[in-house]
């Protein structure tokens, strides 16, 4: 499954559309304006709540979490001790990590667990401007928290260059 995220993201108050690749809106990002942290909801077409995503508080790190139905599904933070700064550590509930690592900046990057790919972020395919992809490789992986991890990545990233 693919699908296509505009780049221009994650500002506060922003809403954009995610479409599937055959342009049909299947995700809506809800920018939460006014707020003390970045806070954003997934929804789907029909304006359900999907996954909650918001900045994590008094983290030494930068730090998002994922939730669903007001429970915690996933905490995302850089990888600590990394050479490289495009790495980061998808730490699930259940115990499980997922690994993210690539060229964030550029929007080319993958998202593995155990070595095994799950998802690419590419804006290779695309020939829209401001636009890159999520194309997500296994049919039992979740699109939704998948896209999420994409979505606070990118804007952890982003911030940590804001910042340099």
């Amino acid at each position: 499954m693919r699908f296509l995220v505009r780049d221009r993201i994650l500002g506060f108050g922003e809403d954009y559309w995610i479409e599937d690749e055959h342009g049909d809106k299947v995700f809506l990002v809800d920018g939460k304006a006014m707020r003390v942290r970045d806070t954003f909801e997934l929804k789907d077409q029909h304006g359900r709540v999907l996954v909650d995503i918001r900045q994590k508080m008094f983290a030494l790190r930068d730090t998002m979490v994922i939730e669903r139905d007001g429970e915690p599904l996933a905490t995302i933070r850089r990888k600590r001790l990394s050479l490289l700064r495009n790495h980061y550590r998808v730490h699930l509930v259940d115990g499980t990590e997922l690994d993210v690592s690539g060229k964030i900046l550029d929007r080319e990057f993958a998202v593995e667990y155990d070595g095994e790919l799950l998802a690419v972020v590419s804006r290779r395919w695309l020939h829209v401007r401001e636009t890159y992809g999520v194309d997500v490789v296994r049919d039992d992986a979740d699109p939704a928290l998948l896209i999420a991890v994409a979505v606070c990545v990118i804007h952890l990233a982003d911030k940590e260059r804001e910042e340099d």
